[in-house]
């Protein structure tokens, strides 16, 4: 399926996805088509619901997993060969939606403290104090840090979206201590260069930090780089800042997305208190207890 392979890409670059969603629904549509040894565009309805069950009952994959061969699948015939009846009737996996993982102020200084590196510490420091993903983070070019404004330009994020974000005086300050330390290289346009000339520091490269850091912090909690953004908008969500204003601050299109953190707000959940405190007088205790 190389031409139509090249096809769905060349479509998608058009519309401006993501690299990652690219690969994914390439990736994705390949299952599909060495599934059945066939070139998708000669299957259609029958086998996509064949291969769904397929991945559901003997390939055991998650939710997450079905809604994204979904996704590409869709993208597929809809989008790339214009035959929108074959996913007539091929419903999107209920996908689970858990509640993040936040972590404490106390927990995150201790990732800060576990970090050794001051590569890695501006990076993290960027990251929470800003709330960014991953991706933002990495794609940072020295010109995104506006120490006159004391903001960070976040180009090019989830939808292809631009935001600012504060930049705290104490991040700058450990950037400053980063470039004076490391000496990035001067004709890298990007705040962490890569290993290769003129790239970026990779994605896995910093998730696989993270999680030595997170293990030598002695965290128990399951803690990534999108944690430490769950995280940010947690602790402006308790220390009072307004749910609009973080929505802008994540990038977030619909208010209903940033919604989720009101139900992992320890402030919130501790202000409702129980009903139980309003029936039941706390019980006495003895004098000298």
């Amino acid at each position: 399926m190389g031409k139509l392979r090249k096809q769905m890409k060349d479509n998608m670059l058009l519309r401006r996805y993501s690299p990652g969603t690219i690969k994914q629904y390439l990736q994705n549509v390949g299952h599909f088509a060495q599934h059945f040894m066939r070139c998708p565009s000669e299957m259609g309805n029958q086998e996509v619901r064949a291969f769904l069950v397929y991945l559901a009952e003997e390939k055991k994959a998650s939710a997450h997993v079905q809604y994204s061969h979904v996704c590409a699948l869709k993208y597929l015939y809809v989008k790339t060969l214009q035959r929108p009846e074959v996913m007539e009737g091929v419903p999107y996996p209920k996908v689970p939606r858990p509640l993040p993982v936040v972590l404490s102020m106390e927990e995150v200084l201790a990732i800060f403290e576990a970090v050794r590196s001051i590569k890695y510490k501006a990076i993290l420091a960027v990251a929470y104090s800003g709330g960014l993903r991953i991706s933002e983070v990495c794609r940072l070019k020295v010109t995104d840090i506006d120490s006159q404004r004391m903001v960070i330009h976040v180009r090019g994020g989830k939808g292809s979206k631009d935001r600012y974000v504060a930049l705290g005086k104490n991040t700058l300050a450990l950037l400053r201590e980063y470039y004076k330390a490391v000496h990035p290289d001067p004709e890298s346009e990007y705040l962490f260069p890569g290993r290769d000339p003129g790239s970026h520091i990779s994605t896995s490269g910093l998730s696989s930090a993270i999680r030595k850091v997170v293990r030598s912090a002695g965290l128990k909690k399951k803690a990534t780089m999108h944690t430490l953004r769950h995280s940010f908008a947690t602790h402006l969500l308790e220390a009072g800042y307004d749910l609009r204003l973080i929505q802008k601050l994540l990038g977030h299109s619909n208010i209903v997305t940033t919604i989720k953190y009101t139900h992992v707000t320890n402030r919130l959940i501790q202000r409702s208190g129980s009903p139980l405190d309003h029936l039941i007088p706390p019980p006495s205790v003895p004098d000298g207890e």
